[in-house]
C-alpha cells in the first residue's frame, strides 16, 4: 500500500526580527546627499558671504569718499601683496591633496599636506602683519581716515578667518596623530576644506577690489 507524500509547503512565518539600526559612529544624513554637518557648514558660509559682502560694499563706498590729499592706495605694495595672495591660493591646492590622501588611506601624505596648508596660511598672515606694520609707519592707521578704517576692517576681518582656519587645520593634524581622524571619518577634513576654500575665494575678491581697482 503506497503512501502519499504531501507536496504542500509549510506556512510562511512572519519575520519578527528587529530592523537594522545605524551603528554608532555612522554619519547622520538627511534626505539630501549631504550630511547634516556639511549642510550646516554651507549655511554658515552663506551667512559669511553676507558679512563679507557688507564689508566690501562699505569699503567701496568709503574709499570713494576719501578727501583729496589724504593718504590712501598710493602706499600699497602690489607685487608683495600679489606674492602673499599666490601663497594663500596655493594652500587650496595642498588642501585638496590632503583630502585626497586621507581618502586613499595614506596618513603620512595627509599629515604632510595638512601641515603644508597650515604653514602657507601662516605665511600669508605673517605677510599681512608685515604689510599693516609698514602702512602704519607710513602714516595709515585705523583711525587716520575713513579709508584706513574701511581697509583695516575688511582685510583684518579676513585675516581673522584665515587664523581660525589655521587652528582648524592643526586640530585635524592632532586628531589624526591621536588616531581619532581616520579614513572612515574623512568628511571632517572635507568640511574644514570647504571653509578653507571659501576663505581663499573671498580673498581673490578682496584683493581685486582693494588692490587692483583704481
Amino acid at each position: 500500500m503506497s503512501t502519499q507524500v504531501s507536496t504542500e509547503s509549510p506556512p510562511e512565518t512572519e519575520d519578527t526580527s528587529t530592523p537594522a539600526t545605524p551603528t554608532a559612529g555612522e554619519a547622520h544624513h538627511t534626505s539630501t546627499p549631504m550630511s547634516n554637518a556639511k549642510i550646516m557648514m554651507w549655511l554658515f558660509l552663506g551667512s559669511e558671504c553676507l558679512l563679507f559682502g557688507a564689508l566690501i560694499s562699505t569699503y567701496i563706498f568709503l574709499s570713494n569718499r576719501l578727501p583729496e590729499g589724504e593718504i590712501g592706495k598710493e602706499i600699497f605694495d602690489i607685487p608683495f601683496t600679489s606674492l602673499s595672495s599666490f601663497i594663500l591660493l596655493m594652500s587650496s591646492l595642498t588642501m585638496v591633496l590632503a583630502l585626497s590622501a586621507i581618502t586613499g588611506g595614506d596618513m603620512r601624505r595627509f599629515r604632510i599636506w595638512i601641515t603644508t596648508t597650515a604653514l602657507l596660511g601662516g605665511l600669508f598672515i605673517g605677510g599681512q602683519i608685515y604689510e599693516f606694520t609698514v602702512f602704519y609707519e607710513e602714516g595709515l592707521g585705523y583711525t587716520t581716515n575713513i579709508f584706513g578704517s574701511a581697509f583695516y576692517s575688511l582685510t583684518g576681518f579676513h585675516g581673522a578667518h584665515v587664523s581660525i582656519g589655521i587652528i582648524l587645520l592643526m586640530t585635524l593634524l592632532v586628531m589624526n596623530l591621536r588616531g581619532t581622524l581616520t579614513q572612515e571619518n574623512k568628511e571632517t577634513v572635507e568640511i574644514v576644506g570647504l571653509y578653507w576654500h571659501f576663505v581663499d575665494i573671498i580673498w581673490i575678491i578682496i584683493f581685486t577690489v582693494v588692490y587692483l581697482f583704481p
